[in-house]
Parts: C-alpha cells; structure tokens; sequence
C-alpha cells in the first residue's frame, strides 16, 4: 500500500503546476509554429527515406514517461539563461524562413522544445531527459546532399571489389559494366536510409544499453559507419549473385529484398557486439525521503519567477512568427531577360544541339538558345528567378540535370571546379552527360548580386544578408554545354577549351542584363 501511495504522490508531483504551464508553453509554439511542423509530415508522409520520422516524437515521449519518477523528484527552478539560446535560435528560424530553407527552419523549431523546457524546470531536471529531447532531432528529414557522395563510393567500391576477384569492369561513373550485364547505382542504392535507420537504432540501443557517456558516442559512431561498408559489401553480393546466375537473380524486385535482409543482419551483428560492453543499470528506488522532497520542490521559492520566464518565452516565440506575417517585404522588382545575338564572333543560329534541358522548378523565366562560332556550337540555358519564394528560389533540391527517372541519358561524373576567366574567378560544377547517340560536357554556376557561385551554403548566405539589408534578391542559374566524341580524353579537355572561350565572352554581357 505504501508504494501505491508513493507512486501516487510521484504522479502528483509530475503533474505540478511547473509541468502544466510547460506544456502549455510547449503547445503553444507547436501552434505557432506548425507550418513548419507540418511541412516535416509532408516528407515523412512522401518519402520512405524519412517514414522513421513518425515515430521519433512518441519514442521520445515514451523515453521521457520512463523518467517520470526521477522528473518528479527532481528540484524545479526556472533557469533564465535559457532564455539567451532561445532568442538566437528564434532569429535562426526567422532568419531561415526569410531565405526558404525549410531544413534549418526545422531544426529550429525542434530545438526549441528542449530549451523551452530547460527554461521552466531548470538544467539539472531538463539533463535528466537530454537523451530523449536530443532524439527528436532525428525527426528532421536532412542529409539529402550525402545521397551523391554515398553512390559514388559505392560504385568505386563494387568496381574495385569485382575487378580484385579478377572480373574485367567497364566503368562509366555510376555505371559500370561485366561481361554478363551492365549495372548502375541510382538513389535507392546510395545506401542513405540505411545510415538513418542504423543512426535511429543505434542511438536507442546506445541508450538503453549503456550509462558512460562515451560508449553511447562510440556505439552510435559504429551505427554510422558500419552501414557505410555494409552497403559496399551489399552492392558487390548483389552484383555478384546477378553474375553467376547470368542476370537472373538479385535484378528486379529480390534487388531491394536481398538488401534490407542483408541490412538486418548487418545490425544484429552490430547489436551482438555492442552487447558485450552492456552496463548493468542499478536498480531505481523511490524511497519516501524522494517523495518528501516532492513537496519542498512542488513550488518554487520565487512563484513570480515563472511569470517572467513565461513571458519571455511567449514574446520570443510570438515575434518571429509577427515578423514573417506582417513584413513589408524586400522588392519584387524583376528583369526580362534577352538573350544577345551575337556577341563577338559567336552567333545565334536556329540549330538545335540536343534534346536535353536540365530541370529548374519555379523560374520566373527561362531562355535556352545555341550560338555558333565557325564549326563550334556551344548551348546556353538560363534559368532566371525574380521575386523568389518557396518552392521558387535559386537554391532547390529539386533543381537536377536529369530528371529523378530519367531512361535515355545518364550522368557518367560530376565535379567541382575553378576557372580563371577575364581575370575573373568562377566557382563552377563540371558534369559529364550521356545517352545512347549523345554525349555532353555541361558547365552550371549561379549568379546573385554580382557574385559567381556554386556553393549552395554561400549563397544562402548571400540571400539572408540582402534579405536583411532590404537588397533585391533575384539571380540566376547559368548552365552551358558543348558536344563532345567522348573518345578520349583529349576530347574532354577540348571541349572544356570551347566552353571556356565561350564563357570569356559571353558572361559580360550576360550578367550585365541582371543589374537593376
């Protein structure tokens, strides 16, 4: 009976008025901010790659319920320091909002519940949940830009693997070719949802497992690496078991089964390891000098306290999201743009080079025409944005060169790299295209108030600053492209000379039709 009513009071205590003005709180900036909330449901609704993200927050509530009895036990106090990291990350948010990138956006709000609840019952209580509160962070859908890295080694890993067991390799990039059937690797075999699953149970099985700090941070960083080589490994055995059963298995659906069997495995190998450096976790007891202090912590000695910690948080909540509905907004004045007809020898003709034409969602204007100088032809796609918004900014993940299915062309490399032109820098991609009777070297940069770039970070960046400045924040997306033999090497470079000859001439004029 005794430990029914101990239970009883430690409910009680969890339930003090503390808890119910931070959920209140907490209820509040998921109303305030659930647009952003709800466009993190979208994705997790749309993609299998972040379906997990269902299940974060109820996994995190449940973490957190399992401390219910230390939380009502713990000393509750108002801490105002949290009140600093509160405002920066409410700026983040604002900040993230006024230049579209609806990643940052997320992990913005997220990151405030846990310190809202640092806010009002204090570090030493929040610390005691820090785990779980860290967790929700995985419920942001992020990493997309690990998926092209990931496909490139594990196409250098299945080549090199194939070819040291003495099987000849033809390889192209993502594709490469046995002599019983060719193969590529596309999204779905980067390997990405298999690092986001081992990262989500690694990090539950690291905490349920063990108490010192440091063996969850190297269990957590085996849970991401370990699906990195596995899925080379993967890729090979899938190659291998198509190869010697002649391109009759491991090549239409038992492709994905083969691999999620493989990816199971994988993880009760990893669980099995880490079992051996489990910690036994000692026995909780509540005992009544516990409960008892329920009643001295109930209520803090400075009840006005509260109101100034609710306050603050409510007026730093409430602000970024006045400031997004009642801005007056930065100039949505834009240029149309016309292209030159001839700029020095190079000339517009009628020809059509190719078929192809890269993909930008939400251009305010699009021009795409092919110049000829003696028997050169050179094409030049502008994909110009004026009064950017979401879903229409310069910056997209939905910006690609080939479509996300695309069957007739196919990208063999891409690169970053420099190029002095004019006296002129210019940061720029470098990609190598290809279909069955074409083959296209392509060129792509962006240009935003005068400065030349292919780094998607820095010009965020260069967003947000003339967002807050009050500059116009229109740009472009400059793609050239040039044919090639794609016979040797000496073709690539050759081509790379025409398109840089053309680029010395072409951008001056150009970019001279952006100035406002």
């Amino acid at each position: 009976m005794s430990d029914i009513i101990a239970e009883n009071k430690l409910y009680t205590g969890f339930f003090r008025r503390p808890f119910a003005v931070l959920s209140g709180l907490l209820l509040l900036q998921i109303g305030l901010f659930y647009p952003t909330y709800w466009s993190m449901i979208e994705i997790w609704w749309r993609s299998e790659t972040f379906a997990h993200g269902f299940f974060i927050f109820p996994i995190a509530a449940y973490l957190i319920w399992k401390k219910r009895q230390q939380l009502a036990a713990a000393e509750i106090s108002r801490d105002f320091r949290a009140l600093l990291p509160l405002v920066g990350i409410s700026f983040l948010w604002l900040l993230a909002h006024a230049v579209d990138v609806v990643a940052v956006q997320q992990f913005a709000a997220v990151l405030m519940l846990p310190v809202l609840i640092w806010l009002m019952i204090g570090f030493r209580a929040t610390s005691l949940i820090a785990f779980p509160l860290a967790f929700l962070l995985l419920a942001v859908p992020f990493g997309e830009f690990l998926v092209y890295p990931l496909m490139k080694f594990t196409a250098t890993f299945t080549v090199y693997a194939v070819r040291a067991i003495g099987i000849p390799v033809f390889w192209e990039g993502m594709y490469f070719s046995l002599p019983t059937g060719s193969w590529s690797v596309v999204e779905s075999c980067s390997g990405f949802r298999y690092i986001l699953a081992s990262l989500t149970l690694g990090a539950l099985y690291a905490y349920l497992s063990y108490r010192s700090f440091w063996r969850r941070v190297a269990f957590m960083l085996l849970a991401l690496v370990v699906p990195i080589a596995a899925n080379g490994i993967r890729a090979f055995m899938i190659v291998m078991i198509g190869h010697f059963s002649g391109m009759e298995l491991a090549v239409g659906v038992d492709h994905l089964i083969y691999g999620w069997v493989w990816f199971g495995v994988v993880m009760f190998i990893m669980f099995w390891i880490g079992s051996f450096w489990q910690e036994k976790k000692p026995a909780q007891q509540v005992t009544s000098t516990a409960s008892a202090s329920i009643s001295k912590s109930a209520v803090p000695s400075k009840a006005h306290g509260a109101g100034w910690a609710l306050g603050g948080a409510v007026i730093i909540l409430v602000l970024p999201v006045w400031l997004t509905l009642f801005e007056s907004g930065i100039s949505s004045e834009t240029v149309t743009l016309q292209l030159p007809s001839a700029v020095n020898k190079w000339q517009v003709v009628e020809e059509k080079l190719t078929e192809w034409k890269p993909i930008y969602q939400g251009a305010t204007q699009e021009l795409d025409t092919v110049y000829r100088s003696g028997n050169e032809l050179v094409g030049l796609h502008v994909a110009y944005f004026g009064s950017q918004r979401q879903g229409a900014e310069l910056v997209n993940r939905g910006h690609r060169l080939l479509r996300a299915k695309e069957k007739y062309w196919k990208e063999l490399f891409r690169s970053t790299r420099t190029e002095i032109i004019t006296d002129t820098e210019i940061g720029l991609v470098e990609a190598k295209i290809k279909s069955t009777e074409q083959s296209l070297l392509v060129w792509q940069w962006k240009y935003f108030n005068g400065v030349r770039t292919s780094n998607d970070f820095y010009l965020k960046a260069l967003e947000a600053w003339a967002r807050l400045t009050g500059k116009p924040r229109h740009g472009a997306a400059i793609i050239v492209y040039v044919e090639h033999k794609d016979k040797t090497k000496g073709d690539l470079e050759q081509a790379a000379q025409q398109l840089e000859a053309f680029v010395a001439e072409m951008m001056p004029e150009l970019e001279r039709q952006f100035e406002m």
